[in-house]
């Protein structure tokens, strides 16, 4: 039984990896299918499914969900070949878990037919911490928009909301995240990337934290 409890309007780190370490994005496509049921599974209405034609190359992020109709806001993120990390503020009841498990099992299902393979994809049940102060926010932010270079060199299927936070806090085509709470703090954009890398170079020498926030 999952310990935390998810409360409304609360910020939580979520995040997961493969069973046995394994890639759970074996190439692009697989990249982009994950990353449109991060829209496609955020309703309180459950979708019938993610149809294959959705996803092809031309076919824009659809992110027409109003914020009435969410079950979560996503702040940040990053997709690297073998695990994610999500910052996340749950709006609806139970927003978290019903997303989580739309997601998971949306995703593994598409990934088995895809590979031909059977059983669990994920490493067990996404593992989820509550952010209990700003200053914990903050720093998380740089750790998950700047995830892939934690770990250094990661392949070449990654991505992160980190682009879209250097456009700034402006509402523009493809907006994904809630950016206001994290960049919002700084007197520009450019503060907050400073910070950002700044907040990296600490992680990579303090590897205690990183065991503290992977494990």
């Amino acid at each position: 039984m999952r310990k935390i409890r998810f409360t409304n309007e609360e910020y939580y780190h979520i995040f997961n990896r493969g069973v046995d370490k394994r890639e759970i994005f074996a190439d692009q496509k697989d990249l982009a299918r994950f990353f449109q049921s991060m829209s496609e599974f955020n309703t309180l209405t459950p979708t019938g499914g993610i149809y294959a034609a959705s996803f092809h190359k031309n076919n824009p992020l659809r992110n027409s969900v109003s914020k009435s109709e969410k079950l979560v806001d996503f702040i940040c993120y990053c997709l690297n070949p073998n695990h994610f990390h999500f910052m996340i503020k749950q709006i609806a009841d139970r927003g978290i878990e019903k997303f989580m498990h739309r997601l998971g099992l949306g995703y593994s299902k598409y990934f088995n037919k895809k590979y031909e393979r059977n059983g669990s994809l994920f490493q067990g049940p996404f593992k989820a911490v509550h952010i209990n102060s700003d200053e914990y926010l903050l720093h998380l932010s740089a750790y998950i928009n700047l995830n892939n270079k934690v770990h250094g060199p990661s392949g070449t299927f990654y991505k992160s909301s980190w682009e879209e936070y250097l456009k700034g806090a402006e509402k523009a085509d493809g907006r994904f995240c809630e950016k206001e709470i994290i960049i919002g703090q700084f007197k520009n954009i450019d503060r907050y990337k400073n910070f950002a890398e700044e907040s990296l170079g600490n992680i990579r020498e303090r590897k205690e934290l990183e065991k503290l926030l992977l494990e």
